[in-house]
């Protein structure tokens, strides 16, 4: 049985920025409701390659059909190892499209969802041993402060990490709305889906590490693409925008390359176009689409000028 899943973002210029060859090995490293990945297998012909990652189980039950098409059921900050492991060295081109899918967030007991109260869970592999309510209930001050500063950009970061950790020494807090009503003093009125939201996204990306996996992954993408290869990536939240950008850019997250005696420097990857948004269109189609950034970049030939 496939499991329902919303559009994917971007569909159309995520796959043309792959600028794909028939014959081309590629990889969809969150294949989710597969939508991409099936526009994928549309443009290739008969001795093209997919392949696939996704670590969340649901996933699996909407795999494709297609004797080109294979997914494997891990999380893509392996993605060397496992095309590896299935004999593949290169590729001509690699999607990735960040964040938490439609599915995930309308699966109520998942946790994703500031909409509905369930356990605090939050993790895309049901295997990982951090959950959000360990998370919330195990963290000390200093690391909840952190987490809620980092990855929320939350400026009552520290009050939040106060009111938490004084709530939980009467009661475990675990489910959503528990967590909700812990925090209410620190949620005001107007902007509490907000605020809210806010909160549920720092404490999803250090449940799932999902800045490390994102870090890992990109360090990989230069040694796994054939020159000329594409990276096609869609972030959703600036902390992830400005990681894929200066990669682009420089090869690395922070600092600048160095430079030889002529003051030229080397970096793997050259961006292709500029910053693509959706249109309103999208956006009213698909509300998720509403923070959605592509950047597409291309793998540089070793021989080629920089």
């Amino acid at each position: 049985m496939q499991m329902e899943y919303h559009n994917p973002v971007l569909l159309s210029e995520t796959v043309e920025g792959l600028n794909i060859k028939e014959d081309g090995v590629y990889v969809d490293v969150t294949f989710g409701g597969g939508g991409h990945s099936r526009k994928i297998l549309d443009s290739l012909g008969p001795k093209g390659r997919l392949i696939a990652f996704d670590q969340d189980k649901d996933a699996l039950l909407n795999t494709i059909d297609d004797s080109r098409f294979l997914l494997i059921n891990e999380n893509f900050r392996y993605v060397k190892r496992f095309l590896r492991f299935h004999g593949i060295k290169s590729v001509d081109g690699i999607l990735a499209d960040f964040g938490v899918s439609s599915h995930q967030f309308d699966e109520a007991d998942r946790g994703f969802s500031i909409r509905f109260d369930a356990q605090l869970d939050m993790r895309m592999n049901q295997q990982d041993v951090l959950s959000a309510y360990s998370l919330v209930n195990t963290y000390e001050e200093e690391d909840l402060k952190r987490v809620f500063w980092q990855y929320g950009e939350l400026r009552t970061s520290p009050a939040l990490a106060k009111t938490i950790v004084a709530a939980r020494t009467e009661k475990a807090i675990e489910t959503t709305f528990e967590l909700k009503a812990v925090l209410s003093k620190h949620l005001p009125h107007g902007r509490e889906n907000k605020i809210l939201a806010q909160i549920y996204q720092a404490i999803r990306i250090e449940v799932n590490q999902e800045i490390e996996v994102l870090k890992e992954f990109l360090l990989q993408t230069p040694e796994l693409l054939n020159d000329g290869g594409r990276l096609s990536v869609i972030s959703y939240h600036s902390l992830e925008d400005r990681l894929v950008k200066r990669f682009i850019r420089s090869g690395l997250f922070e600092g600048e390359p160095e430079k030889d005696v002529f003051g030229n420097f080397e970096v793997p990857l050259k961006k292709v176009g500029g910053l693509i948004v959706p249109d309103a269109k999208e956006i009213k189609l698909n509300n998720r689409a509403r923070s959605a950034k592509l950047r597409i970049a291309e793998k540089l030939s070793s021989k080629q000028d920089k």
